[in-house]
């Protein structure tokens, strides 16, 4: 062959990283209890596999020394293995909404895990000053959740033939925000919903497809060709606006214009909707955020309100909340109390025989 000649066949390979990925939450009820273990005393999560290695989250609750008025929050690679690469962030989960946010990352470049050098440890002395968690959303109810996103190097990375592509950057999605604009113009909208007085434009062949309650509504055999405008009974407009947007975006509006309790109670009355109209996924992400945030005084009243909209996951987070930490004599003396015994009786019978199985048998006031 002459050296000016070069083959005409090409074949590529190509090197990628092999990863495992991973959520470690780690739950911290009773946080006041914790306080005064004294410095560098500390409570390590359960231990759990990712990418072949075990892995921890180290949580000090007085700090650690030279340390003043912070917790200290690590995340520790276990055993003696060989050294691991791994990607981290550590994050708290507001209460509230739950919804979590990054205090500590490494997310930029990898860093190095050894357990025989003693460097098994990466996280931050000063992870959260508790004068300023305790005054947060990040504590509530007396309890704090603490998560990491990890994601592992493997050893050995996958090589295998590849083919030659160009390849192009894909723009995101807007089928959302398509569909969000057609709601807000109201363009060829043919029903309108008066909810209090308030008028809401929409889009039959939208809502039905979303929702068989509204199919059934806007085009079953009861339906009123004539009409136009549809009177929506027992809903607050704000409620039923935030159930279009669902419908039209497949997403909850922002609520961070409303406190914490305004924030609560609105989820609550969407979960209503979302049961009253079929929309199960809404009604499940509804369900996840109460579930993250039941506090004594108002978790009977979620629990009755789980029970009669057929909310399980919500109801037996409301139970084992009660049953947790002797929970149940401060719920007793709640006023969300009341409302639960006369419209639930079933479900206190269930708490109750729960309660004596564990050799928990409580008096309920009459």
């Amino acid at each position: 062959m002459e050296a000016s000649q070069r083959p005409t066949k090409r074949m590529e390979s190509r090197c990628t990283p092999a990863t495992a990925r991973a959520t470690l939450a780690f739950e911290i009820t009773r946080y006041s209890l914790h306080k005064g273990m004294g410095k560098e005393k500390f409570i390590q999560s359960t231990p759990v596999s990712v990418g072949g290695h075990e892995w921890c989250i180290r949580y000090y609750p007085d700090g650690q020394k030279n340390v003043e008025d912070h917790i200290s929050v690590f995340l520790e690679l276990l055993g003696n293995g060989p050294k691991v690469r791994a990607f981290f962030d550590l994050r708290l989960v507001n209460q509230e909404n739950g919804l979590s946010s990054t205090v500590k990352s490494c997310l930029e470049s990898p860093v190095e895990f050894d357990t025989l050098t003693k460097r098994c440890l990466w996280g931050h002395s000063n992870f959260k000053r508790m004068s300023e968690l305790e005054q947060s959303a990040y504590l509530q109810g007396d309890r704090l959740v603490i998560e990491c996103d990890l994601t592992v190097i493997k050893e050995e990375p996958i090589v295998a033939e590849t083919p030659i592509a160009v390849e192009l950057p894909m723009p995101s999605s807007d089928l959302s925000d398509n569909f969000g604009k057609l709601l807000e113009t109201a363009e060829e909208a043919d029903v309108t919903f008066d909810v209090q007085g308030k008028l809401f434009p929409a889009h039959r062949i939208v809502l039905a497809t979303r929702s068989p309650v509204f199919k059934a509504e806007l085009y079953g055999p009861m339906r009123d060709q004539r009409t136009q405008n549809v009177i929506v009974q027992d809903m607050q407009p704000a409620v039923f606006r935030a159930l279009l947007r669902f419908i039209y975006t497949d997403s909850l509006p922002s609520m961070d214009d409303l406190d914490g309790d305004e924030s609560k109670e609105m989820v609550k009355h969407l979960l209503v909707a979302a049961d009253r109209y079929a929309m199960e996924r809404m009604k499940t992400e509804c369900e996840s955020i109460l579930c993250t945030s039941l506090d004594v005084e108002t978790v009977a009243t979620m629990l009755a309100l789980a029970d009669q909209h057929h909310c399980s996951k919500l109801k037996e987070a409301c139970v084992e909340f009660i049953m947790s930490s002797n929970r149940m004599d401060d719920v007793l003396a709640s006023q969300g109390y009341v409302h639960l015994k006369k419209s639930c009786p079933d479900v206190l019978l269930d708490i109750f025989e729960r309660a004596t199985k564990s050799r928990k048998i409580y008096c309920a006031p009459s």
